[in-house]
């Protein structure tokens, strides 16, 4: 992210309630992604007796009638002589809510256009990717660049919004006592999203635990307590249930299907399919 690192000058009220008035502000860097979105990230030096918990803040502003400022606030904790924390900031401006209609932001929790609004949420796996790809964005043109960083920018205000709006049922599963934090679950899901974008690339535990950032034990417990499955038979189910739809096709064979969902051998796939189904594929195709 192209950004000019400037010595702290004022800061707005918001970033003194989210870090406390005891931190000690390093530099900061400050992008405009868009005229309606800015982005600033801050290197702090905080007391170690007064360490803000790791969760994200969301401010909301009133300006006018019907017009209002936004802001995110992430922190994240860092080793360094000089600093012991950044924290990086997403400012939407009343003209990005303009393009909504009033009646769409007011069914939404927390929009209040007559009250600042303080709310608090967690930070789960998936925004921390989002923050990074929107630091490390680097395109080939000004436009391009501003349009990626835009979309990493609104997903980060979605998720903001899901974690509020969205109430989180506690896990009642004793030996998964980690899923009852956000980060764990989402991992989780995002787990059985890699396994549902690539039926006809069964992944491992290694590989999965690897991409999300997880102890393998962690999520093959957790993958079953959420899903109801463990992940071979979800992973198995998916891939049947694409067999089944592929087979129906006419002029499928039971080659290409096995081929097609990544099967070592026709026989692999045929035992597998009637496992599943209890017939042949075959037979279906009878």
């Amino acid at each position: 992210m192209p950004a000019i690192k400037t010595h702290i000058q004022k800061q707005p009220d918001a970033l003194q309630r989210f870090i406390g008035e005891e931190a000690n502000k390093v530099s900061l860097q400050r992008t405009a992604i868009s005229n309606f979105i800015e982005a600033e990230w801050l290197d702090v030096s905080l007391p170690d007796d007064n360490l803000p918990e790791d969760t994200g803040m969301l401010y909301l502003f009133p300006i006018d009638d019907g017009k209002f400022c936004l802001q995110l606030f992430y922190i994240q904790y860092v080793q360094s002589s000089a600093i012991n924390a950044s924290v990086f900031s997403l400012r939407f401006l009343p003209g990005f809510f303009d393009q909504y209609p009033a009646e769409t932001l007011m069914g939404n929790r927390p929009f209040r256009f007559d009250q600042t609004t303080e709310q608090q949420f967690s930070v789960c796996h998936q925004a921390r990717l989002l923050i990074q790809q929107l630091l490390d964005i680097e395109s080939t043109t000004p436009l391009v660049r501003s349009l990626q960083q835009s979309e990493a920018a609104m997903r980060l205000l979605s998720r903001a919004l899901q974690c509020i709006t969205i109430p989180v049922a506690a896990c009642h599963v004793p030996a998964c006592r980690f899923l009852a934090y956000d980060s764990e679950r989402e991992k989780i899901q995002e787990a059985r999203l890699i396994i549902e974008r690539n039926i006809d690339q069964p992944q491992t535990i290694r590989e999965l635990s690897k991409k999300v950032a997880m102890n393998e034990c962690y999520l093959k417990k957790g993958f079953k307590a959420l899903v109801g499955k463990t992940i071979h038979e979800y992973q198995q189910e998916l891939r049947i249930a694409k067999a089944k739809e592929l087979l129906n096709q006419q002029g499928r064979s039971v080659t290409d299907v096995a081929n097609i969902l990544g099967y070592s051998s026709i026989s692999h796939f045929s035992t597998a399919f009637k496992r599943v189904t209890g017939m042949k594929p075959c037979e279906l195709l009878a």
